[in-house]
């Protein structure tokens, strides 16, 4: 027998590994079937090279259980160790024979994922106590057993083991006990070695006995993985029918997807591999984690973000490398030139897919557009060179359902939906039903509307405003029509400022009031045929209020209240009429409050230039009680003024008619509110 310390610079190494090597305590199971998938596939190189002349025979891996002795053990029929290897890669920790042997076999090796020589010691994170039973494949060798109960002493001593190959058990600590359930074994297995490139099996099948009235198992073995997944193939061989069922064995409870890329470069760096594009419509984040990165067919992780460009996490599939550097336990992705190699890559295959879809179906691919929007947006706002391809097959889609390039769009409103200053506006609506009468009036004027009602659309417009030439968006119901593309100065006013003022206090008065919501009233001349009153809503503000939720930094707009406009036509027989109303309602009393307001007013104009000619320190307290006195005076008579337009406005059913049509064509009259509307109208209507 021997004995010895395993060959580490600390005494300390088993709880590192126990708690920072490894990011998750699962891993072990991986880094074992790993291990014994290399030893196996080892083999397969030596029998291709001619240096071991056996029979190869059965190379399943068996994973098994033992729940009295608490232990795990995998087995496999590869090319096994010897006392002197053993003493080489187990015992000197991070010097692993995959090295050696990549390099001996680097034209001819069988997918050899072993890179550290560290795979191995996860088991200790499980294990208080770890025995590895092998013999070498070499001729003459005999079994030999090597076990520690994880503090760096080991022993070898003789074994008996006819076949070759290695058995690896692990005894788990107390607080693992968790990994001798078979259905947790189960899980991690098909997790992490579902298309390992050597068969894995786990028991046997089982099949129901209708005897015993029970599942029971059968002679055959229970086989976790495909040892030719589709990605392995040649593109050539495959049929739509394969992808579709490779894509239902990852992710069985999800939807059909649209089309797929299959990858298979070899030169700068080896990459094969099926990206899916799924039917995403919103919630971008619950669709990440899709992706599956392995490497030669060994899961490593699906938060891919390190190798694939962010906008692209979206999509679904596996990607297959091992040219991909990983850490020490493969959980994590370091970022380097080689991975951004591999990212662009992807990148520029993903835009070549979709370019070749547009060109040779565009019917196909307008059909599919409201699912890839979401996709397109997002890679269009993440990645400025997937701009520049995706520019040339990114669509348009009208209110009427057509779909245009960005040129073909231009070309289409070029003529019509420039304002006075030569700037071209795209017009658009988010939601076709909420803001129907606003799409109709700009259809009226010859206007075409867009329809942006994507999660991504805001955003978007805010790049393409910085991207196209002279140009602006703005949604249909941000100003009234007229003003929505201004060909010509606005025509003034037929009112004179005190009936404009008026007019707008006797709305302003009635406005509902509403939690983070501001009104403000504006009379314009609109023309007979136009709408009484119109709601509106300033495009800047509104787009700012919407890109905080999507931009950190952007609270403050979140927290400001709406800012809604109230526009009054003053050319529309209802408006006028509530205006004479006005008049022949509130004449008698307005006739001496406004007498004494002007003569206030007169008198303060007085006063303040009389005191404009005088410097701040030449003021007397006189002065400025007297201007103060008369400022309160003016103050006095708006405030009669006014109570005598709200006490009209109060009593004019026009009034509350016009405001809830207002607000009702908005989505902006509920419950009580409502309700009075209904009451109302029935009441007019008699």
């Amino acid at each position: 027998m021997q004995k010895g310390n395993i060959g580490v610079t600390t005494e300390n190494i088993f709880p590192v590994i126990k708690k920072f090597l490894y990011s998750d305590h699962e891993i072990f199971l991986r880094e074992m079937v790993s291990n014994a998938v290399d030893a196996t596939q080892k083999l397969k190189t030596l029998a291709q090279q001619g240096e071991f002349k056996g029979e190869l025979g059965d190379l399943t891996v068996h994973v098994s259980l033992d729940k009295d002795k608490g232990t795990i053990t995998i087995s496999d029929r590869g090319i096994g160790m010897t006392e002197e290897e053993i003493d080489k890669y187990i015992n000197q920790i991070a010097f692993s024979g995959v090295n050696d042997f990549l390099e001996k076999y680097k034209d001819n090796a069988n997918n050899i994922i072993g890179h550290f020589g560290l795979g191995f010691y996860s088991s200790f994170m499980v294990s208080k106590k770890v025995e590895i039973v092998t013999r070498s494949y070499k001729e003459g060798s005999k079994a030999v057993k090597w076990s520690c109960d994880g503090s760096p002493a080991y022993e070898i001593d003789d074994a008996e083991k006819e076949d070759r190959g290695s058995d690896i058990i692990l005894y788990l600590d107390d607080d693992c006990k968790e990994f001798l359930e078979k259905e947790k074994i189960q899980q991690l297995l098909t997790k992490y070695c579902k298309f390992m490139a050597v068969p894995v099996a786990f028991g046997k099948k089982q099949e129901w006995s209708s005897e015993k009235k029970e599942m029971v198992d059968t002679d055959k073995d229970n086989l976790i993985n495909d040892v030719e997944p589709l990605w392995t193939k040649a593109p050539s061989t495959l049929k739509d029918e394969d992808y579709q069922s490779f894509y239902r064995t990852l992710y069985p409870m999800s939807d059909e997807p649209m089309f797929w890329i299959h990858l298979n470069v070899d030169y700068p760096f080896n990459l094969t591999g099926i990206l899916y594009f799924p039917r995403i419509k919103s919630n971008i984040d619950l669709q990440r984690n899709k992706i599956q990165l392995y490497c030669n067919q060994v899961f490593v992780t699906d938060q891919v973000e390190g190798i694939v460009p962010e906008f692209l996490t979206l999509l679904h599939g596996v990607i297959d490398s091992p040219d991909i550097p990983l850490n020490v336990s493969r959980s994590y992705l370091q970022s380097d030139r080689e991975v951004k190699k591999i990212s662009t890559y992807i990148t520029k295959k993903v835009a070549d897919r979709l370019q070749a879809i547009f060109k040779e179906d565009r019917k196909a691919y307008e059909e599919k557009w409201d699912d890839l929007k979401l996709f397109i947006n997002y890679g269009m706002l993440s990645e400025e060179s997937f701009y520049d391809r995706a520019k040339d097959f990114s669509l348009m889609k009208d209110t009427e359902g057509k779909y245009f390039t960005f040129d073909e769009y231009k070309t289409l409103i070029e003529a019509s939906q420039k304002d006075k200053d030569d700037q071209l506006v795209y017009l658009y609506a988010t939601d076709k039903e909420e803001q129907y009468s606003y799409i109709q009036a700009a259809k009226d004027k010859g206007y075409s509307v867009l329809l942006l009602d994507g999660q991504l659309d805001v955003p978007a417009i805010q790049m393409l405003e910085q991207k196209f030439e002279k140009s602006r968006f703005t949604r249909v119901d941000s100003d009234i029509i007229d003003r929505l593309i201004v060909k010509d100065d606005a025509p003034k006013s037929n009112l004179t400022e005190d009936e404009s003022a008026n007019l707008s206090q006797v709305f302003r008065s009635q406005m509902p009031k509403m939690e983070k919501t501001e009104f403000m009233v504006e009379v314009q001349s609109l023309g007979e045929q136009q709408r009484p009153v119109v709601i509106t809503q300033n495009e800047w503000m509104r787009r700012m209020k919407e890109m905080s939720r999507f931009q950190q930094g952007m609270n403050f707009y979140a927290q400001m209240p709406d800012s809604l406009n109230l526009v009054l036509n003053s050319d529309h027989p209802l408006v006028k009429r509530v205006l004479d109303d006005c008049k022949a309602g509130t004449e008698e009393a307005l006739k001496p409050i406004e007498s004494e307001l002007k003569g206030q007013e007169a008198r303060l104009a007085a006063i303040k230039q009389q005191q404009e000619k005088k410097k701040p320190e030449e003021l007397t307290q006189d002065d400025k009680d007297m201007k103060t006195e008369c400022e309160k005076a003016v103050q006095e008579q708006k405030d009669k003024k006014q109570e005598v337009l709200n006490g009209f406005a109060a009593q004019n059913d026009i009034v509350h008619q016009l405001i809830d049509l207002a607000l009702l064509q908005n989505g902006m009259l509920k419950g009580e509110a409502l309700d009075k509307f209904l009451k109302r109208s029935v009441d007019l209507i008699k």
